[in-house]
Protein backbone atom coordinates (compact mmCIF):
# COMPACT_ATOMS: atom_id res chain seq x y z
CA UNK A 1 0.00 0.00 0.00
CA UNK A 2 2.68 2.13 0.91
CA UNK A 3 4.23 2.24 -2.45
CA UNK A 4 1.03 1.96 -4.39
CA UNK A 5 0.46 5.19 -2.85
CA UNK A 6 3.51 7.01 -3.79
CA UNK A 7 3.62 5.82 -7.14
CA UNK A 8 0.11 7.57 -7.26
CA UNK A 9 2.12 10.40 -6.32
CA UNK A 10 4.17 10.86 -9.09
CA UNK A 11 1.41 9.81 -11.61
CA UNK A 12 -0.86 12.90 -10.23
CA UNK A 13 2.37 14.70 -11.09
CA UNK A 14 2.58 13.25 -14.47
CA UNK A 15 0.54 15.43 -16.56
CA UNK A 16 2.22 18.95 -15.58
CA UNK A 17 6.13 17.11 -15.85
CA UNK A 18 5.33 16.21 -19.44
CA UNK A 19 3.34 19.42 -20.17
CA UNK A 20 6.80 21.49 -19.46
CA UNK A 21 9.31 18.86 -20.59
CA UNK A 22 8.89 19.41 -24.55
CA UNK A 23 12.29 21.46 -24.66
CA UNK A 24 13.69 18.29 -24.51
CA UNK A 25 12.49 16.30 -27.54
CA UNK A 26 14.21 19.27 -29.62
CA UNK A 27 17.33 17.22 -28.91
CA UNK A 28 18.78 20.42 -26.68
CA UNK A 29 19.45 20.73 -22.76
CA UNK A 30 17.25 22.07 -21.00
CA UNK A 31 16.28 23.00 -17.74
CA UNK A 32 14.68 21.00 -15.07
CA UNK A 33 10.62 20.42 -15.94
CA UNK A 34 8.93 22.79 -13.86
CA UNK A 35 6.13 19.43 -12.63
CA UNK A 36 9.49 17.75 -11.12
CA UNK A 37 10.79 21.23 -9.56
CA UNK A 38 6.72 21.59 -7.81
CA UNK A 39 7.19 17.86 -7.33
CA UNK A 40 10.50 18.43 -5.11
CA UNK A 41 8.24 21.25 -3.15
CA UNK A 42 5.53 19.22 -2.89
CA UNK A 43 7.25 16.17 -1.34
CA UNK A 44 8.79 19.53 0.71
CA UNK A 45 12.45 18.39 -0.01
CA UNK A 46 15.29 21.16 0.27
CA UNK A 47 16.32 21.92 -3.07
CA UNK A 48 19.87 21.72 -2.13
CA UNK A 49 19.06 18.07 -0.71
CA UNK A 50 18.22 16.71 -4.26
CA UNK A 51 20.61 15.47 -6.82
CA UNK A 52 19.74 14.23 -10.39
CA UNK A 53 20.79 13.60 -14.04
CA UNK A 54 19.79 12.61 -16.61
CA UNK A 55 22.38 11.88 -19.46
CA UNK A 56 22.48 10.19 -23.37
CA UNK A 57 25.17 7.87 -23.04
CA UNK A 58 25.96 8.26 -26.71
CA UNK A 59 26.67 11.69 -26.73
CA UNK A 60 27.15 12.30 -23.66
CA UNK A 61 25.02 15.35 -23.20
CA UNK A 62 23.94 15.76 -19.81
CA UNK A 63 19.29 16.28 -20.83
CA UNK A 64 18.29 17.16 -17.62
CA UNK A 65 20.36 17.95 -13.86
CA UNK A 66 20.11 19.53 -10.94
CA UNK A 67 23.23 19.75 -8.21
CA UNK A 68 25.06 17.21 -10.49
CA UNK A 69 28.23 18.04 -9.19
CA UNK A 70 27.54 17.85 -5.10
CA UNK A 71 28.80 14.92 -3.44
CA UNK A 72 25.95 12.57 -2.76
CA UNK A 73 25.71 9.56 0.20
CA UNK A 74 24.73 6.77 -2.68
CA UNK A 75 23.60 4.23 -0.42
CA UNK A 76 23.49 0.83 -2.48
CA UNK A 77 23.48 2.95 -5.81
CA UNK A 78 27.22 3.07 -5.53
CA UNK A 79 27.20 -1.31 -6.09
CA UNK A 80 26.29 -0.08 -9.97
CA UNK A 81 30.50 1.40 -9.82
CA UNK A 82 31.75 -1.87 -7.82
CA UNK A 83 29.86 -4.45 -10.07
CA UNK A 84 31.13 -2.78 -12.93
CA UNK A 85 34.71 -2.51 -11.99
CA UNK A 86 34.43 -6.01 -11.34
CA UNK A 87 32.97 -7.05 -14.98
CA UNK A 88 35.45 -4.53 -16.75
CA UNK A 89 38.31 -5.77 -14.64
CA UNK A 90 37.32 -9.78 -14.35
CA UNK A 91 35.49 -10.69 -16.80
CA UNK A 92 31.93 -12.11 -16.50
CA UNK A 93 33.76 -15.51 -16.57
CA UNK A 94 35.81 -15.09 -13.15
CA UNK A 95 35.40 -18.08 -10.95
CA UNK A 96 36.56 -18.24 -7.09
CA UNK A 97 37.39 -21.72 -5.79
CA UNK A 98 36.94 -23.41 -2.12
CA UNK A 99 39.39 -25.65 -1.95
CA UNK A 100 39.95 -29.31 0.57
CA UNK A 101 43.38 -30.42 1.48
CA UNK A 102 44.51 -32.94 3.94
CA UNK A 103 47.90 -33.30 5.97
CA UNK A 104 48.20 -35.97 8.64
CA UNK A 105 44.36 -36.81 8.87
CA UNK A 106 43.31 -32.92 9.36
CA UNK A 107 40.71 -32.19 6.31
CA UNK A 108 41.46 -28.20 5.53
CA UNK A 109 38.73 -26.20 4.08
CA UNK A 110 40.32 -23.21 2.16
CA UNK A 111 38.19 -20.26 1.59
CA UNK A 112 39.04 -18.59 -1.80
CA UNK A 113 36.16 -15.41 -1.20
CA UNK A 114 33.35 -17.17 -2.96
CA UNK A 115 30.52 -14.70 -2.40
CA UNK A 116 27.33 -16.93 -2.84
CA UNK A 117 28.14 -19.86 -1.15
CA UNK A 118 24.81 -21.31 0.19
CA UNK A 119 24.00 -23.89 2.28
CA UNK A 120 22.60 -26.11 -1.03
CA UNK A 121 26.37 -25.17 -2.79
CA UNK A 122 27.97 -25.94 0.87
CA UNK A 123 25.89 -29.38 0.51
CA UNK A 124 27.34 -29.93 -2.86
CA UNK A 125 31.13 -29.66 -1.67
CA UNK A 126 30.08 -32.06 0.96
CA UNK A 127 29.26 -34.49 -1.87
CA UNK A 128 32.06 -33.67 -3.78
CA UNK A 129 34.26 -34.46 -1.04
CA UNK A 130 32.08 -37.76 -0.66
CA UNK A 131 32.61 -38.53 -4.19
CA UNK A 132 36.60 -38.47 -3.74
CA UNK A 133 36.28 -41.77 -1.56
CA UNK A 134 36.65 -39.34 1.99
CA UNK A 135 34.33 -41.28 3.95
CA UNK A 136 35.78 -40.49 7.81
CA UNK A 137 38.25 -37.48 8.76
CA UNK A 138 40.22 -38.89 11.60
CA UNK A 139 42.06 -35.70 12.90
CA UNK A 140 40.46 -31.67 12.66
CA UNK A 141 38.59 -29.82 10.44
CA UNK A 142 41.11 -26.58 9.95
CA UNK A 143 39.17 -23.40 8.26
CA UNK A 144 41.54 -21.81 6.43
CA UNK A 145 40.75 -18.01 5.90
CA UNK A 146 43.47 -16.49 4.97
CA UNK A 147 42.84 -15.11 1.60
CA UNK A 148 40.85 -12.12 3.09
CA UNK A 149 42.76 -10.00 5.53
CA UNK A 150 39.78 -7.73 7.13
CA UNK A 151 40.05 -5.86 10.32
CA UNK A 152 38.03 -7.27 13.55
CA UNK A 153 34.58 -5.44 12.93
CA UNK A 154 31.67 -4.93 15.13
CA UNK A 155 28.75 -6.20 12.89
CA UNK A 156 26.47 -3.68 14.97
CA UNK A 157 28.20 -0.55 14.52
CA UNK A 158 26.31 0.64 11.79
CA UNK A 159 23.22 0.20 13.26
CA UNK A 160 23.40 -1.73 16.32
CA UNK A 161 21.62 -4.81 14.76
CA UNK A 162 24.50 -7.24 14.77
CA UNK A 163 22.26 -10.41 13.69
CA UNK A 164 20.81 -9.32 10.54
CA UNK A 165 22.05 -10.55 7.25
CA UNK A 166 22.61 -6.73 5.59
CA UNK A 167 25.86 -6.34 8.59
CA UNK A 168 27.38 -9.55 7.95
CA UNK A 169 31.15 -9.26 7.72
CA UNK A 170 33.39 -10.53 4.80
CA UNK A 171 35.22 -13.69 5.35
CA UNK A 172 37.17 -15.82 2.60
CA UNK A 173 34.63 -18.97 3.80
CA UNK A 174 31.87 -17.18 4.21
CA UNK A 175 29.01 -19.92 4.32
CA UNK A 176 25.12 -19.06 3.88
CA UNK A 177 25.75 -15.53 4.58
CA UNK A 178 25.86 -16.45 8.20
CA UNK A 179 22.09 -16.68 7.85
CA UNK A 180 20.04 -19.78 10.44
CA UNK A 181 16.41 -19.81 9.64
CA UNK A 182 14.13 -20.41 12.77
CA UNK A 183 10.39 -22.03 12.69
CA UNK A 184 8.37 -21.86 15.75
CA UNK A 185 4.86 -23.59 16.01
CA UNK A 186 2.40 -24.93 19.29
CA UNK A 187 1.76 -28.49 18.47
CA UNK A 188 -1.80 -28.80 20.28
CA UNK A 189 -1.20 -32.78 20.48
CA UNK A 190 2.04 -32.41 22.31
CA UNK A 191 1.47 -29.47 24.49
CA UNK A 192 4.70 -28.06 23.25
CA UNK A 193 5.89 -25.27 21.02
CA UNK A 194 8.86 -26.50 19.12
CA UNK A 195 11.76 -24.67 17.35
CA UNK A 196 13.31 -25.85 14.41
CA UNK A 197 16.45 -24.08 13.10
CA UNK A 198 17.92 -24.34 9.33
CA UNK A 199 20.88 -25.09 8.86
CA UNK A 200 21.54 -26.88 12.31
CA UNK A 201 25.18 -26.40 12.90
CA UNK A 202 26.16 -28.78 16.16
CA UNK A 203 27.60 -26.25 17.72
CA UNK A 204 24.79 -23.76 17.91
CA UNK A 205 23.07 -24.09 21.53
CA UNK A 206 19.25 -23.29 21.55
CA UNK A 207 17.39 -23.51 24.37
CA UNK A 208 13.21 -23.34 24.07
CA UNK A 209 11.63 -21.68 27.49
CA UNK A 210 8.40 -20.81 25.58
CA UNK A 211 5.78 -21.95 27.37
CA UNK A 212 2.40 -23.09 26.11
CA UNK A 213 -0.47 -21.81 26.18
CA UNK A 214 -4.15 -22.88 25.17
CA UNK A 215 -6.23 -20.20 24.26
CA UNK A 216 -6.64 -17.53 22.17
CA UNK A 217 -4.23 -15.87 20.23
CA UNK A 218 -3.50 -12.60 21.92
CA UNK A 219 -1.75 -10.59 24.24
CA UNK A 220 0.73 -13.14 26.22
CA UNK A 221 -0.13 -16.07 24.56
CA UNK A 222 1.68 -14.47 21.52
CA UNK A 223 4.36 -12.81 22.73
CA UNK A 224 7.58 -15.04 21.64
CA UNK A 225 11.22 -13.86 22.79
CA UNK A 226 14.42 -13.99 20.94
CA UNK A 227 17.49 -13.65 22.90
CA UNK A 228 21.63 -14.00 21.58
CA UNK A 229 22.98 -15.42 24.87
CA UNK A 230 26.81 -16.01 24.24
CA UNK A 231 29.35 -13.55 22.77
CA UNK A 232 30.39 -16.01 20.44
CA UNK A 233 26.73 -15.91 19.47
CA UNK A 234 26.54 -19.55 19.45
CA UNK A 235 23.50 -19.56 22.25
CA UNK A 236 20.06 -18.38 21.64
CA UNK A 237 17.30 -18.61 24.21
CA UNK A 238 13.70 -18.20 23.58
CA UNK A 239 11.15 -17.28 25.76
CA UNK A 240 7.71 -16.37 26.19
CA UNK A 241 4.27 -17.88 25.39
CA UNK A 242 2.52 -19.02 22.47
CA UNK A 243 -1.08 -20.55 21.47
CA UNK A 244 -1.85 -23.15 19.14
CA UNK A 245 -3.98 -20.87 17.18
CA UNK A 246 -1.28 -18.55 16.64
CA UNK A 247 0.19 -18.94 12.89
CA UNK A 248 3.45 -20.47 12.36
CA UNK A 249 6.45 -18.11 12.67
CA UNK A 250 10.06 -18.17 11.07
CA UNK A 251 12.45 -15.80 11.16
CA UNK A 252 16.11 -15.68 10.06
CA UNK A 253 18.95 -14.37 12.27
CA UNK A 254 22.76 -14.71 11.69
CA UNK A 255 24.72 -16.18 14.44
CA UNK A 256 28.43 -17.79 15.25
CA UNK A 257 31.38 -16.33 13.67
CA UNK A 258 31.80 -17.04 10.27
CA UNK A 259 34.35 -20.07 11.00
CA UNK A 260 32.46 -21.26 13.56
CA UNK A 261 29.25 -21.05 11.19
CA UNK A 262 31.42 -23.07 8.48
CA UNK A 263 32.44 -25.72 10.97
CA UNK A 264 29.13 -26.33 12.29
CA UNK A 265 27.41 -26.34 9.16
CA UNK A 266 30.11 -28.25 7.49
CA UNK A 267 30.10 -31.36 9.79
CA UNK A 268 25.93 -31.58 10.09
CA UNK A 269 26.26 -31.87 6.56
CA UNK A 270 28.76 -34.51 6.41
CA UNK A 271 27.19 -36.61 9.22
CA UNK A 272 23.95 -36.42 7.48
CA UNK A 273 26.08 -37.87 4.37
CA UNK A 274 26.99 -40.49 6.64
CA UNK A 275 30.45 -39.39 6.66
CA UNK A 276 32.57 -39.66 10.31
CA UNK A 277 34.32 -37.21 12.23
CA UNK A 278 34.68 -36.81 16.03
CA UNK A 279 37.32 -33.99 16.18
CA UNK A 280 37.58 -30.46 17.08
CA UNK A 281 37.39 -26.68 15.09
CA UNK A 282 40.84 -25.23 14.19
CA UNK A 283 41.71 -22.03 12.25
CA UNK A 284 45.14 -21.89 10.68
CA UNK A 285 46.76 -21.48 7.14
CA UNK A 286 46.83 -24.39 5.27
CA UNK A 287 50.57 -25.80 5.20
CA UNK A 288 52.37 -26.31 1.75
CA UNK A 289 53.04 -29.73 1.92
CA UNK A 290 49.07 -30.87 2.61
CA UNK A 291 47.70 -32.76 -0.22
CA UNK A 292 45.07 -31.54 -2.60
CA UNK A 293 41.67 -33.32 -2.48
CA UNK A 294 39.25 -31.08 -4.09
CA UNK A 295 37.98 -27.67 -5.62
CA UNK A 296 34.95 -26.39 -5.89
CA UNK A 297 33.92 -23.67 -8.17
CA UNK A 298 31.71 -20.89 -7.57
CA UNK A 299 29.34 -19.19 -10.02
CA UNK A 300 29.97 -17.25 -12.76
CA UNK A 301 31.09 -13.46 -11.63
CA UNK A 302 28.09 -12.16 -14.11
CA UNK A 303 25.59 -14.46 -12.03
CA UNK A 304 27.31 -12.74 -8.77
CA UNK A 305 26.85 -9.89 -10.14
CA UNK A 306 23.18 -9.94 -10.99
CA UNK A 307 22.44 -11.42 -7.92
CA UNK A 308 24.66 -8.59 -6.24
CA UNK A 309 22.21 -5.98 -7.74
CA UNK A 310 19.22 -7.26 -8.26
CA UNK A 311 18.89 -8.15 -4.56
CA UNK A 312 21.09 -5.13 -3.17
CA UNK A 313 23.27 -7.99 -1.19
CA UNK A 314 26.19 -6.15 1.11
CA UNK A 315 28.17 -8.78 1.59
CA UNK A 316 28.15 -9.59 -2.33
CA UNK A 317 29.60 -6.41 -2.91
CA UNK A 318 32.04 -6.11 -0.53
CA UNK A 319 33.35 -9.78 -1.20
CA UNK A 320 33.55 -8.04 -4.33
CA UNK A 321 35.83 -5.56 -3.45
CA UNK A 322 38.16 -7.72 -1.47
CA UNK A 323 38.67 -10.10 -4.70
CA UNK A 324 39.47 -6.92 -6.91
CA UNK A 325 42.28 -6.06 -4.32
CA UNK A 326 43.30 -9.69 -4.45
CA UNK A 327 43.50 -9.79 -7.96
CA UNK A 328 45.29 -6.81 -8.60
CA UNK A 329 47.73 -7.03 -5.85
CA UNK A 330 47.85 -10.69 -4.35
CA UNK A 331 47.18 -12.36 -1.16
CA UNK A 332 45.68 -11.66 1.46
CA UNK A 333 42.54 -9.72 -0.08
CA UNK A 334 42.20 -6.27 1.88
CA UNK A 335 39.95 -3.11 1.76
CA UNK A 336 42.76 -1.13 1.16
CA UNK A 337 43.75 -2.72 -1.76
CA UNK A 338 40.56 -2.65 -3.32
CA UNK A 339 39.96 0.62 -3.26
CA UNK A 340 43.54 0.79 -4.71
CA UNK A 341 42.48 -1.24 -7.43
CA UNK A 342 39.40 0.88 -8.27
CA UNK A 343 41.07 4.14 -7.82
CA UNK A 344 43.75 2.30 -10.79
CA UNK A 345 40.80 1.37 -12.76
CA UNK A 346 39.43 4.57 -12.57
CA UNK A 347 42.48 6.54 -13.86
CA UNK A 348 42.90 4.09 -17.00
CA UNK A 349 39.13 4.37 -17.64
CA UNK A 350 39.60 8.26 -17.73
CA UNK A 351 36.61 8.67 -14.72
CA UNK A 352 36.83 11.77 -12.87
CA UNK A 353 36.82 9.70 -9.73
CA UNK A 354 38.14 12.79 -7.62
CA UNK A 355 36.31 13.30 -4.33
CA UNK A 356 34.85 9.88 -4.19
CA UNK A 357 35.37 7.67 -1.56
CA UNK A 358 34.11 3.71 -2.24
CA UNK A 359 34.33 2.67 1.34
CA UNK A 360 33.41 -0.86 1.33
CA UNK A 361 31.94 -0.73 -2.06
CA UNK A 362 28.66 -1.79 -0.66
CA UNK A 363 27.07 1.83 0.31
CA UNK A 364 26.46 0.38 3.75
CA UNK A 365 28.57 3.18 5.14
CA UNK A 366 28.23 6.84 6.25
CA UNK A 367 31.74 7.61 4.64
CA UNK A 368 30.69 6.74 0.83
CA UNK A 369 30.26 9.93 -1.42
CA UNK A 370 29.88 10.51 -5.08
CA UNK A 371 28.42 12.82 -7.20
CA UNK A 372 25.12 12.12 -9.72
CA UNK A 373 27.27 13.13 -12.21
CA UNK A 374 30.62 11.04 -11.81
CA UNK A 375 28.53 8.10 -11.17
CA UNK A 376 26.32 8.82 -14.74
CA UNK A 377 29.68 9.16 -16.59
CA UNK A 378 30.49 5.63 -15.06
CA UNK A 379 27.16 4.43 -15.78
CA UNK A 380 27.56 5.90 -19.97
CA UNK A 381 30.47 3.92 -19.93
CA UNK A 382 29.61 0.40 -18.98
CA UNK A 383 26.63 1.21 -21.26
CA UNK A 384 28.43 0.54 -24.48
CA UNK A 385 31.37 -1.72 -22.69
CA UNK A 386 32.04 -5.14 -24.02
CA UNK A 387 30.06 -6.98 -21.10
CA UNK A 388 27.00 -3.99 -21.48
CA UNK A 389 24.73 -6.89 -21.38
CA UNK A 390 25.77 -9.07 -18.51
CA UNK A 391 25.74 -5.51 -16.56
CA UNK A 392 22.30 -4.37 -17.71
CA UNK A 393 20.85 -7.72 -16.62
CA UNK A 394 21.84 -7.20 -13.36
CA UNK A 395 19.70 -4.38 -13.02
CA UNK A 396 16.03 -4.88 -10.99
CA UNK A 397 13.34 -3.91 -13.51
CA UNK A 398 10.77 -1.70 -12.64
CA UNK A 399 7.34 -3.57 -11.58
CA UNK A 400 8.87 -6.83 -11.91
CA UNK A 401 11.47 -8.59 -9.92
CA UNK A 402 14.72 -7.22 -7.71
CA UNK A 403 14.08 -3.93 -4.87
CA UNK A 404 11.87 -2.76 -7.64
CA UNK A 405 9.47 -5.47 -7.82
CA UNK A 406 6.47 -3.17 -6.37
CA UNK A 407 7.87 -0.20 -7.82
CA UNK A 408 6.82 1.91 -10.35
CA UNK A 409 4.56 -1.35 -11.65
CA UNK A 410 2.92 1.32 -14.33
CA UNK A 411 5.23 1.74 -16.81
CA UNK A 412 6.33 -0.01 -19.86
CA UNK A 413 7.54 -3.70 -18.89
CA UNK A 414 11.30 -3.74 -19.65
CA UNK A 415 11.93 0.02 -19.93
CA UNK A 416 13.29 0.90 -16.85
CA UNK A 417 15.98 -1.13 -15.01
CA UNK A 418 17.28 1.12 -11.55
CA UNK A 419 19.44 0.01 -8.87
CA UNK A 420 17.95 1.49 -5.77
CA UNK A 421 19.55 2.31 -2.86
CA UNK A 422 18.32 3.39 0.78
CA UNK A 423 20.04 4.22 4.25
CA UNK A 424 18.54 6.49 6.82
CA UNK A 425 18.26 10.10 5.24
CA UNK A 426 19.39 8.34 2.10
CA UNK A 427 17.38 7.59 -1.05
CA UNK A 428 18.49 6.83 -4.67
CA UNK A 429 18.56 5.62 -8.25
CA UNK A 430 20.49 4.53 -10.91
CA UNK A 431 20.84 2.91 -14.18
CA UNK A 432 18.99 3.20 -17.32
CA UNK A 433 15.49 3.82 -19.33
CA UNK A 434 14.52 2.87 -22.25
CA UNK A 435 12.07 4.96 -24.04
CA UNK A 436 9.71 3.53 -26.71
CA UNK A 437 11.80 4.60 -29.79
CA UNK A 438 14.37 2.68 -28.71
CA UNK A 439 16.72 5.27 -27.67
CA UNK A 440 18.41 4.45 -23.82
CA UNK A 441 19.12 7.32 -21.15
CA UNK A 442 21.32 6.96 -18.02
CA UNK A 443 18.81 8.48 -14.62
CA UNK A 444 21.02 9.00 -11.40
CA UNK A 445 19.15 10.53 -8.75
CA UNK A 446 20.05 10.71 -4.78
CA UNK A 447 18.38 12.75 -2.43
CA UNK A 448 20.41 13.30 1.32
CA UNK A 449 17.61 14.41 3.84
CA UNK A 450 15.70 12.87 6.82
CA UNK A 451 12.45 12.98 4.30
CA UNK A 452 13.67 10.58 2.45
CA UNK A 453 13.20 8.45 5.60
CA UNK A 454 9.06 9.18 4.89
CA UNK A 455 9.34 7.90 1.44
CA UNK A 456 9.46 11.78 0.23
CA UNK A 457 11.77 10.88 -2.47
CA UNK A 458 10.38 7.84 -3.94
CA UNK A 459 7.58 9.84 -5.66
CA UNK A 460 10.51 12.13 -7.24
CA UNK A 461 12.60 9.24 -8.90
CA UNK A 462 9.68 7.30 -10.27
CA UNK A 463 9.07 10.92 -12.21
CA UNK A 464 12.16 11.36 -13.11
CA UNK A 465 11.76 8.14 -15.04
CA UNK A 466 7.96 9.03 -16.32
CA UNK A 467 9.48 12.04 -17.75
CA UNK A 468 11.99 10.66 -20.09
CA UNK A 469 9.83 7.70 -20.86
CA UNK A 470 7.03 10.94 -21.56
CA UNK A 471 9.58 13.50 -22.94
CA UNK A 472 12.37 11.72 -24.90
Amino acid sequence: MYRFALDRIALACLACIVLSGGAAAAGSSTAVPAGITQLISAQRLPGSAVSFVIVDPDTGRVVVSHNPDTPRSPASTVKTVTTFAALDMLGPTFLWQTRAWMRDGDLYLQGGGDPYMTLERWWSFVQGLRAQGLKSIPGDIVIDDTAFSVPNEDPGAFDGRPNRSYNVLPDALMVNFQSIDFHLAANADTHRVEISASPAPINLDIENHIRYAPGRCSGSAARVDFKVASPQQDRVVFSGALSPHCAERTFARVLLRPATYAFGTFVQLWRESGGEFSGKLRIEPTPADAKALYSFESLSLAEIVRLTNKHSNNLMARHLLLTLGRERFGDPATVEKGIAAITEWGRARDFDLSGVDIDNGSGLSRSTHISVLQMSKILSAAYHSRFAPEYLASFPLAGMDGTLRSRMKTTPAGSVRLKTGHLDGVSGVAGFVSTASGKTYVLVSLVNNVRADFGAAEPLHAALAAWILANL
